[in-house]
């Protein structure tokens, strides 16, 4: 008898959590319901006296001057480019991780401490002297200049030689009396066990390109080499009493986001679990 009152206690427990979390999550969801409908709205409909959630002449005005006005078809093939050179940086990323997890090396420790000790340093900090080195190398205003300070993180790193660590190394010395390369191994070996830390890189990776802003704006002087997020601060001011068209531009940033959030999320998760963070 009590055991079937604990159940059904467990049971209203679970349903009134549900239920907390699902409104919960509608909640924060509004602000980017708003956002997404008023990008459809034409301009006098969105400061409509009593609001409307949904538009009721819905548009595609707004997007269509954001490409045709604004320049925003620039601004992601900028960004795309940025975001695909970007994943170039996992590889090296995930080779460094792997010689700091199973090669031995003099100073290894020492110099895994010392990327360590990076990570604890503002990237606003090092802004000033990795443009004056890109300067004297001539790559400012470039998209090399964008995008080479980016191809290697510490946090990365990091991620990537606690994972690794987790390999038996008894699976590497056997590929090895097998004949096998260090090459053949990272790629045919390796790689392929650990798929959930390159998920969770990825997307690390792709949410923090996508919205790169500071650095392409300091590096950059020519408008053609400008990403999205600098293409909607200038939206910001240019077009300052045009909410339709900025809820546009912010929904057309923030949507892929959320997208790619929703569908690897687990992977997040997972990757973290795994490399030893809790």
């Amino acid at each position: 008898m009590n055991n079937k009152k604990s159940k059904i206690k467990l049971r209203i427990e679970k349903i009134v959590v549900s239920i907390v979390l699902v409104l919960g999550g509608l909640l924060v969801s509004i602000p980017f319901i708003w956002m997404i409908t008023s990008s459809f709205k034409p301009e006098s409909e969105i400061l409509q006296v009593p609001p409307t959630l949904f538009p009721q002449n819905p548009t595609l005005e707004n997007y269509i001057n954001l490409f045709s006005n604004m320049n925003f078809g620039l601004y992601l093939r900028n960004t795309v480019i940025i975001v695909l050179l970007s994943f170039l940086g996992l590889l090296f990323n995930a080779m460094a991780g792997y010689a700091f997890a199973k090669y031995d090396f003099k100073g290894k420790n020492k110099l895994f401490i010392l990327i360590l000790a990076t990570m604890m340093i503002p990237a606003q900090v090092t802004m000033i002297p990795v443009y004056l080195i890109l300067n004297e190398l001539g790559l400012t205003n470039t998209m090399t200049g964008i995008i080479l300070p980016g191809l290697a993180a510490a946090f990365g790193i990091f991620l990537f030689r606690q994972f690794m660590a987790t390999i038996p190394d008894d699976l590497i010395e056997a590929a090895r009396l097998d004949g096998a390369n260090e090459f053949y191994i990272f790629f045919k070996l390796i790689v392929p066990v650990c798929k959930p830390i390159f998920a969770v890189q990825g997307i690390l990776t792709f949410i923090g390109s996508w919205n790169s802003f500071l650095w392409p704006l300091i590096i950059a002087n020519d408008e053609r080499l400008y990403t999205l997020s600098v293409g909607l601060s200038l939206l910001k001011g240019q077009y300052a009493n045009n909410f339709a068209l900025q809820m546009a531009g912010a929904a057309f940033m923030v949507v892929p986001i959320i997208i790619i959030f929703a569908f690897f999320q687990k992977y997040i998760v997972e990757g973290f679990t795994m490399s030893g963070m809790k």
